[in-house]
């Protein structure tokens, strides 16, 4: 099983900047467009089709498909992460270069693909009944999420 991202042009230069970004990340086998069928797909040949790669040991391919769908909320791909190091990490690279901060560790990258960075103690703090209320108005404030206000909300 794996997930297809549909781009107009950018899915080569999208799995190269992901397996930058990821740990445990591979770029693998790139098909290319050839002369054939020209009239119908309208890409250069040579243009990548499909990029094989994975993320986290998980099993990914974009796909030069064309300017038909674009990419939306309803679909995002989920990062938990351990530390803050690893936030600053993520949203830096997936911000920079004309990504879109969105609000509670949502974010557009350049190619407007959805991610959520999110912090791996969250789900912890939001099953604690008694304390969820105030992880949730601490982090109703954020962009970026910031593990040591997320614990302060938590702990107090």
């Amino acid at each position: 099983m794996s997930i297809c991202l549909w781009f107009d042009t950018e899915a080569e230069e999208a799995a190269t900047l992901y397996t930058t970004l990821f740990k445990n990340s591979t770029l693998g086998a790139i098909s290319r467009y050839g002369k054939e069928g020209f009239e119908f797909h309208g890409k250069p040949e040579g243009t990548a089709m499909t990029v094989s790669f994975t993320l986290n040991n998980m099993k990914m391919m974009a796909l030069n498909g064309g300017p038909q769908f674009k990419f939306n909320e309803s679909v995002s791909i989920v990062v938990s992460c351990e530390t803050q190091e690893e936030i600053d990490l993520f949203w830096k690279g997936l911000t920079e270069n004309g990504g879109q901060e969105g609000p509670c560790g949502w974010l557009k990258d350049k190619f407007g693909v959805s991610w959520q960075i999110v912090p791996a103690v969250l789900g912890k703090y939001l099953s604690d009944a008694g304390k969820a209320q105030k992880v949730t108005q601490a982090f109703m404030q954020m962009k970026k999420f910031d593990i040591q206000k997320l614990t302060e909300a938590y702990n107090s």
